[in-house]
C-alpha cells in the first residue's frame, strides 16, 4: 500500500496510516448514535447510564482493537474469541438497555467480515445475524428494529469479506510486481556480467598476446613492434567502446565482424585459422545472429587462452531439423581436449545466451582436440506454432 493508505487485512506501518485507518473506521461509528441517544434521553437512572457508557466504551475499544490488530498474524481462534466477546457485550447491553442496542450486532457482523477469512466469515456473519434476531424477539419492541438491521448486518459483513480479499489481492500484486522488478534487475546484472566477461576476456587476451609479440620484436624489429603496439591501442579503444555499449544495453555483435576479429586473434596467437567467407544470414533473426556471434567470440577466446592449439577450423552451416531450419556454428581446434571440463563463467553464460535465442550448445573433447557447436533457429518462430492453428 502507499504511505498514506492502509486497508483491512493489513497492519498500519506508520502514524499517517494509523490516523487514516482510525478516521476511516471512526466514520462508521456514527451508527452508534442510537445507543448514545438512548443513554442521553432514554430515561435511565444515573447508575444505568454510567454502566451503559462504560459498556459502550468497552465495546468500541474492543471493536477498534480487533480491527487494528487484523493482519498481525493472530490465529483465527484468537479472532473468534474476540468476536465472541463483542457478541456477548452486544447481547448483555441489548437485553438490559433496550432495542436501540441491537445495532451493536451489525458491528459484530462487519468485524467478522473484516477480520476472518471468507471460509469462516460465511458462518460467523449469519451466526451474528441469527443471534441478533433471537435477541430482537426477546427485547421489547425489538422486532420493529429487526428489519432495518438484519439486511445491513448481512450485506455489510459479506461486503467486508470482499473488500478484505480485494485489499489482500492488491497487496499481493504489488509484492509480486516488486519481485518481478527485482528479478529483472538481477537478469540485467547477469547480462552485464556475461557481456563484460565475453568482451574483456577476448580483448584482454588479444592485448596480452600482442604485448608479448611486441616485447619479443622490440630489440631486433622495432618497426614490427610498433605495429603491434598500434594494434594494442586499436583493440583497447574498441574494447572501451564495446564496454560502454554493453553497459548501455545496445551492443549486438554481428557474425561477420566476429569472424574478422577471430581471424586477427587466431593469427596473432600463432594459430592457423580456417574460417568461412561471410555467411548468408538471409532470414536469420537478429537474436539468433547475436547469440551465434557471442558463441564465436567465446570459442575463439578459449582457443587463444587455454587450448595451446596450432590449428582452428570454423564452419557456419545451415541445417534442416525436425524443429525447423537452424544455423550451426562449429569451432574445432587441435589443442587440449580437457579445456571444456567443468564449464566456467564463459560457457555457462554462453549456454544462457543461446537458450534465450532458442538455441543449444554442445562442447567437448575430440580425438584431435576440442569442439564447440552452437545452434540457433535460422528462421523466426511463428506465433502459431503449437497453437493448433
Amino acid at each position: 500500500m502507499s504511505g498514506s493508505g492502509v486497508g483491512m487485512g493489513q497492519r498500519p506501518e506508520n502514524q499517517r496510516q494509523r490516523f487514516v485507518k482510525l478516521l476511516w473506521t471512526g466514520i462508521w461509528l456514527v451508527y452508534l448514535s442510537a445507543p448514545a441517544n438512548d443513554l442521553l434521553h432514554g430515561g435511565h437512572s444515573t447508575g444505568v447510564r454510567v454502566l451503559g457508557w462504560i459498556g459502550l466504551a468497552a465495546f468500541v475499544t474492543w471493536y477498534m482493537l480487533l480491527l487494528f490488530r487484523t493482519g498481525r498474524g493472530e490465529r483465527n481462534s484468537v479472532v473468534l474469541a474476540s468476536l465472541g466477546v463483542l457478541a456477548a457485550q452486544s447481547t448483555v447491553l441489548a437485553l438490559t438497555l433496550g432495542r436501540e442496542w441491537l445495532v451493536l450486532f451489525v458491528y459484530v457482523s462487519i468485524a467478522s467480515g473484516a477480520a476472518l477469512p471468507l471460509r469462516m466469515a460465511r458462518w460467523t456473519i449469519p451466526a451474528a445475524s441469527a443471534l441478533m434476531t433471537v435477541i430482537a424477539f426477546a427485547t421489547p419492541g425489538g422486532k420493529a428494529f429487526l428489519a432495518g438491521l438484519l439486511i445491513p448486518a448481512l450485506l455489510g459483513g459479506f461486503a467486508m469479506t470482499g473488500v478484505r480479499d480485494l485489499i489482500r489481492t492488491t497487496v499481493a500484486l504489488r509484492e509480486a510486481r516488486a519481485t518481478v522488478a527485482q528479478l529483472a534487475a538481477n537478469e540485467e546484472r547477469l547480462r552485464l556480467a556475461r557481456d563484460l566477461h565475453d568482451l574483456l576476456g577476448h580483448s584482454l587476451s588479444l592485448i596480452t598476446i600482442k604485448s608479448e609479440l611486441a616485447g619479443r620484436m622490440l630489440p631486433d624489429h622495432p618497426d614490427k613492434a610498433a605495429r603491434q603496439v598500434a594494434d594494442i591501442e586499436q583493440v583497447s579503444r574498441q574494447a572501451l567502446v564495446d564496454v560502454r555499449e554493453a553497459v548501455s544495453g545496445y551492443r549486438r555483435p554481428r557474425l561477420a565482424a566476429e569472424l574478422a576479429g577471430a581471424r586477427v586473434a587466431l593469427t596473432a596467437a600463432g594459430v592457423t585459422a580456417e574460417l568461412p567467407a561471410d555467411p548468408d544470414l538471409t532470414g536469420v533473426p537478429e537474436d539468433s545472429e547475436t547469440a551465434l556471434a557471442w558463441a564465436l567470440r567465446e570459442a575463439v577466446t578459449n582457443v587463444v587462452r587455454h587450448s595451446g592449439a596450432r590449428r582452428c577450423t570454423v564452419e557456419v552451416l545451415r541445417r534442416q531439423t525436425l524443429d525447423g531450419p537452424v544455423l550451426e556454428l562449429s569451432v574445432e581446434d587441435d589443442g587440449s581436449a580437457d579445456q571444456g571440463n567443468g564449464p566456467g563463467h564463459g560457457l555457462t553464460g554462453l549456454t544462457e545466451r543461446l537458450e534465450k535465442a532458442g538455441g543449444t550448445l554442445d562442447a567437448g573433447g575430440t580425438r584431435q582436440g576440442f569442439r564447440l557447436i552452437a545452434r540457433v533457429p535460422a528462421a523466426a518462430i511463428s506465433a502459431d506454432v503449437g497453437s493448433g492453428s
